[in-house]
């Protein structure tokens, strides 16, 4: 039985694909599948696969859907993976060589029941780290401590606990594609630290139509999900007043998008959410002028 499973949702990539595919088969160990969803590409991405499933270079696991945005493809895979690890490595990103090994020694040096998974670094193609490194001093941490409490920044990378990510399944909401993967990783920090791993796991190029480049298209396309994401950080009982008010503007803001007129009622955070009103209406209307859908 392998240990760990890198997922991979995918759509229309089968022009960068091979990248990660290279990577895998360069790690300086074998003991991982790799999953491949995708979300209903229309590109040559599942000939692409079926050619490296027939390679047999390294274990390959197909999945193929309709279109539900980044969201629904990691709640697919959540579902299909069956090894006591996973970790996400986006379509337009590789693994280091020794990634693998990496994760799964430390894990069996250190992992156990009482954390949800490990945090490590992503790092730039050229080398260079994403944001920060991890604070030495500390062995462990939640998600949200990390950049709230010890000022953390830029894309960590995350490996967790499978049966875990089984866990708070993303909403789909009709013709909505997004919603925002950190709702998970916030319900989790509320019953478990992380391990930290001070080491790049992860390389990342941020391409033109991936959805880091794209936020506020994604924004404006998708109300109803951004909604939810904001309520629901809304209600983290380890946040801030501040981080709660900022996440009511955007609450405010993505439910005027919407249409939803019973906001004020559905908030968790009345109060807050008032106060924020004029600042989200603020916000809808530069959305409205920085962004024109298709």
């Amino acid at each position: 039985m392998k240990k760990l499973t890198v997922f991979t949702p995918t759509y229309n990539r089968a022009y960068c694909l091979h990248v990660c595919y290279e990577s895998l088969k360069r790690q300086t160990s074998r003991d991982f599948i790799w999953l491949i969803i995708d979300d209903g590409s229309t590109d040559e991405t599942e000939d692409l696969v079926a050619g490296w499933m027939a390679e047999n270079e390294i274990p390959i696991r197909y999945h193929r859907q309709d279109n539900q945005g980044m969201h629904g493809a990691h709640n697919t895979a959540y579902r299909l993976i069956d090894t006591e690890l996973n970790v996400c490595i986006d379509s337009d990103d590789y693994m280091p060589d020794g990634a693998v090994e990496q994760i799964n020694t430390f894990w069996e040096l250190h992992g156990s029941e009482n954390v949800s998974g490990i945090i490590g670094l992503d790092a730039f193609t050229d080398g260079r780290i994403i944001g920060s490194r991890l604070p030495e001093e500390l062995k462990s941490s939640t998600l949200f401590e990390l950049y709230s409490k010890h000022r953390v920044t830029g894309d960590k990378k995350l490996v967790y606990r499978t049966e875990l990510t089984r866990q708070y399944p993303y909403p789909i909401f009709e013709n909505e594609k997004y919603v925002g993967l950190a709702y998970k990783y916030y319900m989790l920090d509320q019953k478990y630290e992380m391990l930290l791993m001070n080491e790049v796991l992860c390389c990342v190029e941020y391409l033109p139509d991936g959805s880091s480049m794209n936020m506020f298209k994604q924004y404006r396309k998708n109300p109803n999900g951004f909604a939810f994401y904001r309520k629901e950080l809304m209600k983290l009982p380890f946040a801030s007043l501040l981080f709660k008010f900022k996440q009511s503007i955007h609450y405010v803001s993505s439910s005027m998008a919407s249409g939803n007129r019973r906001f004020m009622r559905e908030t968790p955070a009345k109060i807050l959410t008032v106060l924020a009103f004029p600042l989200g209406v603020i916000l809808y209307w530069y959305v409205i002028r920085k962004t024109r859908i298709s």
